[in-house]
């Protein structure tokens, strides 16, 4: 099996590439999620009856946290670097205690 890019031994261009990829990811989940549900929207209208809404919903939380975790929780995103840099300063600053 081969790859489309060699395996890099640079940590930063490796970490890109995860980020990249977990975007990705959730691109491909909404778009699936997207499709699926128009599908079992017109099914439901079809029946006369209104089910999809269930799937719907379940399935948008999975996905809500899904794009929580890539965009927002993940290594990388925003807030885990601000929360990390808190975490430097709180330990830098219990170490110049004398």
């Amino acid at each position: 099996m081969s790859r489309r890019y060699p395996l890099s031994n640079d940590p930063i261009e490796n970490l890109a590439r995860r980020r990249a990829g977990a975007k990705f990811g959730w691109f491909i989940h909404a778009t699936v999620y997207v499709l699926v549900n128009l599908l079992l929207v017109s099914l439901s209208l079809s029946s006369g009856r209104h089910w999809a809404v269930f799937p719907h919903a379940g399935w948008g939380i999975g996905l809500l946290v899904h794009g929580m975790v890539v965009f927002f929780l993940a290594g990388g995103s925003g807030l885990h670097e601000r929360l990390v840099q808190t975490e430097r300063n709180r330990i830098a600053q219990n170490n110049n205690r004398p």
